[in-house]
């Protein structure tokens, strides 16, 4: 009795078919598939099948002999699988989530750092707003995420990277490009372009600060990330308030200008779920100052 015998046996008892079991499991012909059963109920010394107007019935000794032929193949399948974590170990898997936009400024000198000093590990990449990336380290998904400071995650550890101003974003060829620096007052009567709440950091510090400024503006228009911030603000024609990495994405028909006086900022931190024991995750925040300072030299 051969292992490609119990396979047979099993692939016909679960389609209850011959012809099926040959063309869409086992792939061979239906003569040759019914002569490998024959040599089984040969070898054992019983029939196992009975052919039937709708196909093929196990017998009783069939029925026996299945879940024990089940068993062996499984148990095969478990040895195969464990020489070959034997001979091939498992890298290990860190996940990084980044707020869109930041993947081009961050990512790079994380990597960097990371496979210098862990070469054999599968780092995977995720690219989301900043509530879901918070979602995900909660849940364990994500180990370490470049994101705003979220509120009501409590099982979360945040660490400062950089504090963003504010800029005003508009066409390059709006009357207000023609300023150095823009003051909210400015900015009343324009078609303004506003986050919306699927940033909420980012939308209530925009908020806090248009009404201590003492100005009412309502938004025109509402952009769920920045991309389509920028589309709607050439679309438009409209102004926009957006964290200063937003220049990175700006089109020759969109320019930013700073904001006059009193400028806000939005933290970029590196967040992580305080429970995680992850030695990637220990190596990755033993070497922020380092990431930081890479960043922003590259910045310069």
């Amino acid at each position: 009795m051969e292992l490609r015998h119990l396979r047979y046996f099993v692939a016909v008892a679960e389609t209850q078919s011959l012809t099926l079991a040959a063309k869409s499991k086992l792939h061979t012909s239906q003569p040759s598939l019914s002569r490998q059963i024959r040599d089984l109920e040969v070898e054992i010394g019983a029939p196992l099948m009975t052919r039937t107007a709708r196909g093929v019935d196990l017998t009783p000794s069939g029925k026996a002999f299945l879940g024990h032929a089940r068993a062996v193949l499984s148990q095969v399948d478990a040895a195969a699988e464990a020489a070959r974590r034997v001979a091939h170990p498992a890298k290990p898997c860190f996940t990084m989530g980044f707020l869109t936009g930041h993947e081009l400024t961050w990512m790079p000198e994380a990597l960097r750092i990371l496979r210098n000093e862990l070469p054999n590990i599968d780092v995977m990449i995720s690219s989301q707003s900043s509530p879901l990336l918070a979602d995900g380290l909660s849940k364990g998904k994500i180990d370490a995420a470049f994101l705003r400071r979220e509120i009501g995650v409590p099982e979360l550890a945040f660490r400062l990277l950089v504090k963003e101003p504010l800029m005003v974003i508009l066409p390059t060829d709006h009357h207000l490009a023609a300023l150095k620096t823009i003051s909210p007052r400015d900015l009343v009567g324009e078609t303004f372009v506003a986050v919306s709440d699927t940033a909420p950091v980012l939308r209530k510090i925009i908020d806090n600060y248009l009404k201590r400024s003492g100005v009412n503006i309502t938004p025109a228009h509402e952009a769920d990330h920045v991309t389509m911030g920028l589309s709607l603000i050439v679309s438009t024609r409209g102004v926009g308030l957006l964290p200063a990495y937003a220049q990175n994405f700006l089109p020759s028909s969109v320019t930013s200008r700073p904001l006059k006086g009193y400028t806000p900022t939005v933290d970029l931190v590196l967040g992580y779920k305080k429970s995680n024991e992850s030695s990637i995750l220990k190596l990755l925040l033993s070497r922020l100052d380092e990431l930081m300072a890479r960043v922003s030299k590259e910045a310069q």
